[in-house]
């Protein structure tokens, strides 16, 4: 099950603390926009324990930021143990899913810009 709040982005010019924009639910990836633009977003998520994201490819380079426990990451085919504080780019239109041993939290950040050249 997928979780994600209906608004644009988080309120501007107002301090928040990352760990407490999402919360840990039991079965539930859940999402919570930071920054949403044409160029790209920001993103942090939380995947309680057990859970699988399936494997997904998107067009641009993905910068992915694990902010509390331990995430398994696989990126075309290779294994990668992020832990906390930890971070990867996942190239575009890279195949990649994720799995939670233990429930973590990352960031997330898409840039659109740049691959005109």
């Amino acid at each position: 099950m997928d979780r994600h709040r209906d608004h644009a982005a988080m309120e501007k010019s107002k301090v928040f603390i990352i760990l407490d924009a999402v919360a840990y639910m039991p079965k539930v990836l859940s999402n919570e926009i930071i920054i949403k633009r044409s160029t790209g977003s920001v993103m942090v998520s939380s995947l309680d324990a057990g859970q699988v994201v399936a494997e997904k490819c998107f067009p641009f380079d993905t910068f992915i930021h694990i902010i509390d426990g331990m995430a398994q990451l696989t990126i075309d085919r290779t294994l990668y143990n992020l832990e906390h504080g930890e971070g990867i780019i996942v190239p575009a239109h890279a195949k990649h899913d994720f799995n939670a041993s233990v429930p973590f939290k990352m960031i997330t950040t898409i840039i659109k810009s740049g691959y005109e050249d």
